[in-house]
């Protein structure tokens, strides 16, 4: 087994070990491996140690590694989605995890539209209060409900959020807490489930399981240390 399936194997098993302390089943909480910044080599090291689905947070990083993988690999967009990418992102992701506002999924609706595709969206929300983070505020995303469900080639799956940082997982999880019971309430306002809540990372992802996470969105834990651009 190769350092990084073994990395994977035991990440999985902490997923498991989360869920079943929280009073849940493990296949109740999938795991996204994010790839971003790894080349496409390292994500098929990953697929062949059974990973299926991967997270990317730049579109083109995700499209010029798409053609080099298996097809049968389900991308997630994680990342913020710029309106002028949207029609290179609509179709090319199983999931676009970060719309933000309700021209945004729009835009996204009406270029799957053109396109005869459903799109599955999750709902970014601004949780916390950070500046530097996008999102729906809670109020105006309770008030635009009804709006985004009513756009015909959208599915919305549930509700994702990338809570402040903190030096304790544990102090994550009233974040975790704010993001589930929102679902909650809006599920019950408009009938709809939104059963997915994507949230938690390599370093509070155990948090956000015992919080109700359905996705957990886990790179370094995984693929190692991240050596970014200068630029970036």
């Amino acid at each position: 087994m190769s350092s990084l399936a073994a990395r994977l194997h035991e990440v999985r098993q902490r997923i498991s070990d989360a869920a079943v302390r929280s009073g849940r089943r493990a296949d109740e909480v999938r795991l996204l491996a994010v790839g971003k910044t790894f080349p496409a080599s390292a994500i098929a090291e990953a697929y062949e140690a059974g990973q299926i689905a991967f997270g990317e947070n730049r579109v083109q990083e995700a499209l010029q590694k798409q053609p080099e993988l298996p097809s049968e690999i389900e991308w997630h967009l994680i990342g913020p989605l710029q309106r002028n990418k949207v029609r290179k992102a609509v179709g090319a992701f199983h999931c676009l995890q970060g719309i933000d506002s309700l021209r945004l999924a729009e835009a996204v609706s009406r270029v799957a539209g053109e396109i005869g595709h459903t799109q599955r969206i999750l709902l970014q929300v601004h949780i916390g209060g950070e500046l530097s983070k996008s999102g729906f505020p809670q109020q105006d995303l309770k008030e635009q409900l009804t709006q985004l469900l009513a756009l015909p080639h959208l599915s919305v799956a549930g509700l994702m959020t990338i809570p402040p940082p903190v030096e304790e997982p544990e102090k994550a999880r009233p974040y975790f807490a704010e993001l589930r019971e929102l679902r909650d309430e809006l599920a019950e306002a408009s009938g709809c489930a939104l059963a997915e809540l994507s949230m938690g990372m390599s370093g509070d992802f155990e948090a956000a399981i015992a919080e109700g996470a359905t996705l957990v969105r886990v790179g370094s834990a995984i693929f190692g240390h991240r050596d970014y651009p200068a630029s970036s």
